[in-house]
This record gives structure tokens, sequence and C-alpha cells, in this order.
């Protein structure tokens, strides 16, 4: 299996609204694609508690089948449209994924 976790931080402003609601709309998109892509196991967004400099706004914990699972997921169509959202909204983006 593999973990695919994604870190975003948000812009003050963006997409006509601050970071907190820009932070809630992405969360109900990606977990909106639960049980809607094959090979996705699971999926998680957590929003961050605090808001300091280095501190990342949203999580994305992701749980997949296998690496075809992960490739077949970039480019489903349901995820790619939630990206521009994301999109619109993110700063920086860190990401890692791994074998569990």
């Amino acid at each position: 299996m593999i973990r695919h976790v994604v870190l975003w931080q948000l812009a003050e402003q963006a997409d006509g609204h601050d970071w907190g609601e820009n932070a809630r709309r992405i969360k109900q998109a990606l977990e909106a694609l639960r049980g809607r892509i094959p090979g996705l196991l699971e999926i998680e967004v957590g929003i961050g508690l605090f808001e300091e400099p280095n501190a990342a706004h949203v999580c994305l914990n992701s749980l997949f089948k296998d690496e075809a699972a992960l490739a077949a997921y970039h480019d489903h169509p349901l995820h790619l449209a939630v990206k521009p959202l994301v999109t619109a909204c993110r700063i920086s983006r860190q990401v890692i994924d791994y074998r569990t």
C-alpha cells in the first residue's frame, strides 16, 4: 500500500474567502472523493489548529492500494476537478509518498 500525504499552506485571502473558509472548502471537496476513486482506500483531511509562520493549514492523508492506484488518482477526473480550488488557495505544497 502507498501512503500519500500532502501539506498545504494557504494564502490569507484567496478565491474570495479567508484561509479558514478555504481550508473547509478544500476539506469538503477532497473528502467527497471517498469511495469514488478505485484504489483509494482511505482519505482524511485535517485543518491545522494554530496559525504559525511555518505551519501547514491543510493536511491530506490518504492510502492507496498500490502505486498504480496512486498514479490513476492523479489523473482521475474527480481529482482533477478539485485541483483548481487547491491551486487558487495555496501558497506552498509539500508531499510525501511512501510504502506502508
